[in-house]
């Protein structure tokens, strides 16, 4: 195995150039002048190779330079990863020899030993090595720096392979931040490469890979619990050593700049990283438990979200409704829907579809989730007082065209959003309700007179996000009349409905992604009639009808009429009543 994995990795080039390096990655437009001089001063100054001496100026990087060196030297070449290191052969050139020449042996075929050197064209050292080992010796080319980072933990007593791990490129994940320094006497020390920093790598490369929105661990009696929510389901990943868990959660602080040292309060903080040329927030939740810290990790991905109006899948009928309401110049205009529904993103696409130059928008969140351009975003910081209300009346002051509150907790936002809404503001907001027509019943709830509601709601949105069948397992199946009297059908259909059995590539679930469905409710004239006469949910329902609306359980079960998904998952996401 480890044989096949080097041969994937070293490649042999045909005959070298004879223009030195640097000449020729001046030629080949890789680096410029200056980047050259910059690398000759410190080949000079520090008389480190000047391939290495790019590589730690950030000029390159390992996989261009090495292809380079090979050619010219005629040496196959590799980069170094702990999985390619065979922890008995390792052995083989005891550690001062190896530390002295700068080589690392990788495994053994027969009487051939495969050993990483940064310098092979040293037959000096290739005939030392032959007569320490009593083998063969298969030279090939790796940078002097890689040797040096991963010899130290090839020697160590408890040095193994960890199968989940040792494939896990190091530059998979590159953390995006100023350098943490914490005090080595509060926690254990963890160098670099040590399992639980590569634990953590390989959670956050993995859950992004799979599309993830949050990471959980957490702490149990006999281990700890690593789960993924994708497409809004827990799925357990990984159950490592419950002596583990501390150092993991500690590891995590670290990036996002918590205080590693308080186990007793909940904490929240985030930090920026690279995974896979991806810019990924996470934002970090610690809360303390009975059995230890747990720590939810929520993955913000900008590529993979659009604040596209037209590319959120709302059906035509519904979005042409819904452009109509935000070209209002004032009013309140909700999305209602549970957590992690999507009602940020609607927002968030709701104004980038109606920001210009010459609109001063304005956001309170909490927390801040993307940025936007020509939109000023408060964040919310209840240690410094700064509370939506708060926060929403300050920006009342700053002479703004929309607003947009990221939720309405509490009757007081409510009122101060009514407020602004009524004053000429075009105000944005959401608030957790079942459906478009329980949000005024909802609003009623929180103190808001029904005159003022009718006078300020522009127009609702409800949505959910249904999971999609997976497209390799998909099978068919005709459901229970229970199933089709939940979802409005009076009989059972006739028509064949598809599912998923569960594969490899929805992990067994037999979904693959999500889709929106939505619900969108214009307040006009006869919305408001009802508003002020406290009207029943069931008369809005009628109204949205009327509007050539549908609601979230007529939309959930077209879905599922057309194999998009499940009847199963209309009932679970879209029974409202």
């Amino acid at each position: 195995m480890l044989q096949e994995a080097l041969d994937d990795q070293i490649q042999s080039y045909s005959r070298a150039n004879s223009l030195p390096l640097g000449q020729r990655l001046l030629q080949a437009g890789l680096i410029n002048e200056d980047q050259l001089q910059k690398a000759l001063d410190l080949h000079g100054n520090r008389g480190i190779r000047l391939g290495e001496a790019m590589v730690a100026l950030g000029m390159m990087n390992e996989t261009d330079l090495l292809p380079l060196i090979g050619n010219q030297l005629k040496f196959p070449w590799i980069r170094l990863k702990q999985g390619l290191v065979d922890p008995e052969v390792v052995q083989h050139i005891p550690r001062q020899v190896a530390e002295q020449i700068g080589c690392l042996a990788l495994f053994k075929v027969h009487d051939e030993l495969t050993v990483a050197m940064a310098e092979p064209q040293n037959l000096e050292s290739v005939d030392l090595l032959e007569e320490v080992t009593g083998s063969t010796i298969r030279p090939v080319l790796s940078l002097r720096s890689s040797i040096e980072r991963l010899l130290p933990r090839c020697y160590e007593e408890d040095f193994k392979v960890d199968a989940v791990t040792a494939d896990l490129d190091e530059t998979a994940i590159e953390l995006k931040s100023d350098e943490v320094y914490f005090d080595t006497d509060s926690i254990q020390v963890l160098a670099d490469g040590s399992p639980v920093i590569n634990l953590v790598n390989y959670l956050i490369v993995q859950a992004v890979r799979q599309g993830a929105s949050d990471i959980h661990i957490e702490p149990s009696q006999r281990s700890s619990l690593i789960r993924f929510r994708v497409d809004g389901r827990l799925r357990e990943v990984l159950k490592p050593r419950r002596d583990l868990h501390p150092a993991v959660v500690s590891r995590i602080k670290v990036m996002a700049k918590l205080d590693i040292a308080e186990q007793r309060k909940s904490q929240d903080g985030r930090f920026h990283v690279r995974v896979d040329d991806r810019e990924v927030d996470l934002r970090v939740s610690s809360l303390p438990t009975v059995l230890g810290e747990k720590v939810v990790m929520r993955i913000l991905d900008r590529s993979a979200v659009t604040f596209d109006l037209d590319r959120l899948g709302v059906p035509e009928m519904q979005l042409k409704s819904l452009r109509r309401i935000l070209r209002r110049p004032h009013g309140l205009v909700l999305v209602t829907g549970p957590t992690g529904s999507g009602k940020t993103t609607s927002l968030y696409s709701a104004v980038e579809s109606i920001k210009h130059a010459g609109c001063n928008i304005v956001t309170v969140e909490d927390p801040v989730e993307y940025q936007l351009d020509l939109v000023n975003q408060v964040q919310v910081n209840t240690a410094r007082q700064v509370t939506f209300a708060s926060a929403l009346r300050s920006i009342l002051r700053q002479d703004p065209d929309i607003i947009l509150v990221g939720e309405i907790r509490d009757a007081e936002t409510a009122e101060i959003a009514v407020q602004a809404a009524l004053t000429g503001h075009l105000v944005l907001s959401t608030l957790h309700t079942n459906d478009t027509a329980s949000t005024v019943t909802r609003l009623r709830d929180m103190g808001i007179a029904p005159f003022k509601i009718a006078a300020s709601l522009a127009g609702v949105v409800a949505q959910r996000l249904v999971r999609k069948i997976c497209p390799k397992c998909r099978t068919t199946h005709y459901p229970s009349a229970e199933q089709a009297e939940l979802v409005g059908y009076e009989s059972v259909p006739n028509q064949p409905f598809k599912r998923g059995e569960g594969c490899s590539q929805c992990f067994d679930t037999g979904y693959i992604g999500r889709q929106g469905i939505y619900e969108v409710l214009a307040v006009d004239s006869a919305a408001r009639d009802l508003i002020n006469s406290d009207a029943p949910i069931d008369q809005f329902r009628q109204v949205l009808r009327a509007q050539g609306g549908s609601t979230l359980l007529e939309e959930a079960r077209s879905l599922a009429e057309n194999g998009v998904t499940t009847v199963e998952e209309a009932i679970r996401i879209a029974l409202t009543d």
